[in-house]
């Protein structure tokens, strides 16, 4: 048996899992929480912030192991320096962990000349307020470590930076305050060093940042296209990121392109679904070889536009369910509608990843096309939310 051990997939998991065994590795998930972990896939309780208990845990597996990583952001410096322990393939360590700081991942950066925001990092509201007014207002204010826009707010005045920092404070010691960059927002999606498409993203009313659609691939012309992918891989190379994959979240402003962040990993928010079905390329599946050593390049199969929308939650509550999902699913075009929260859950309101909960992706041969099926499909979704 060779196994493929995920450490703490996420909201991912059941997809790098399927991968797993399209390849013939038999998955298995080290967790802290075995009952969040994906349906039918074995999994095994371990620390999994501790890269000797989950080296120890890989070790004390019946058979070989072929694989190692991670569906989490949090996670993946812990997967990946099990997994150099064992010899396998592996990005580094190091340089995931400086990505995961956002303060470093910018120091760095800058360093390197890659253009990008005026930042700097706070450990009380007091300095948080004294460095936004320093940098200018609107700033955006954020924790140093985090994901799905969580805590993270656009800020126009002192008091309202004050609030945003005491908020993003409670998801870490430090917070970043950072200069708000004007204009359309992209992510450039790669793996290794080639850029795999640039897609345009769609967010919700500020003064949060919630991604409400994406595109793909952006309608941007040639020229913003390419700038798009040498900004993007001039941030890997700073990094020292190009293995597998990164999702590269950029803003085109009046100064040009700057560098919003960068995430060594494959695109969340269903983003890598969305590619798979304009190109073909399943960014999880090869994910999924490259850190089982197997030879699988990304290619193109086909050549479309696909789309993404997602219901936002408008209240909170407890989703009772969502109406309308195979009204969404007979829209043509549209090749997936699902949801992103689980019927009885509570629902909180929080300007983050985490309030929406559906969405319907569409393919077609041009983006107007699929925008328009991903936002028909969308209009027939509601959400039955109760008190």
């Amino acid at each position: 048996m060779s196994w493929f051990v995920l450490v703490e997939g996420g909201a991912s998991s059941r997809r790098f899992c399927a991968r797993a065994r399209e390849l013939g590795l038999t998955p298995i998930v080290l967790t802290r929480e075995p009952g969040r972990a994906a349906d039918g896939v074995e999994t095994l309780r371990a620390d999994t912030g501790d890269p000797a208990v989950v080296l120890a845990a890989c070790r004390r597996l019946g058979g070989r192991v072929a694989g190692i990583t991670s569906g989490s952001a949090q996670h993946q410096a812990t997967a990946a320096e099990a997994a150099g322990r064992l010899g396998l393939p592996h990005p580094d360590p190091a340089a995931i962990r400086a990505c995961r700081d956002k303060a470093v991942q910018r120091a760095l950066l800058r360093e390197a000349g890659v253009p990008g925001a005026a930042f700097a990092t706070a450990r009380t509201p007091g300095i948080a307020v004294a460095a936004a007014q320093a940098i200018g207002f609107p700033v955006v204010v954020k924790p140093v470590a985090g994901s799905g826009s969580a805590a993270t707010r656009l800020c126009l005045d002192a008091a309202e930076a004050e609030a945003a920092a005491h908020d993003a404070l409670r998801a870490g010691s430090a917070v970043m305050v950072e200069e708000y960059l004007r204009g359309a927002e992209y992510s450039v999606e790669t793996f290794d060093d080639r850029v795999v498409g640039v897609t345009r993203k769609h967010l919700g009313a500020e003064p949060y940042f919630v991604e409400i659609g994406h595109d793909f691939p952006a309608p941007l012309d040639p020229a913003a296209r390419a700038e798009a992918g040498e900004l993007a891989h001039a941030a890997l190379k700073s990094l020292e990121l190009c293995w597998g994959p990164a999702h590269i979240e950029i803003r085109y402003g009046a100064a040009g392109a700057r560098i919003v962040g960068v995430g060594p990993r494959p695109a969340g928010g269903l983003v890598a679904r969305m590619v798979e079905a304009a190109t073909g390329i399943d960014l999880v599946l090869h994910t999924v070889a490259k850190a089982a050593g197997l030879d699988l390049p990304p290619r193109a199969t086909t050549r479309r536009a696909a789309s993404i929308r997602f219901l936002v939650a408008a209240r909170e509550g407890r989703l009772a369910g969502v109406d309308g999902l195979e009204a969404a699913r007979a829209v043509p075009g549209v090749v997936e509608a699902g949801l992103t929260r689980e019927p009885g859950q509570e629902v909180r309101v929080r300007g983050s990843s985490r309030d929406r909960l559906g969405y319907v992706i569409a393919a077609a041969g041009t983006g107007v096309a699929a925008a328009r099926a991903a936002a028909t499909g969308l209009a027939g979704l509601t959400a039955r939310i109760t008190r």
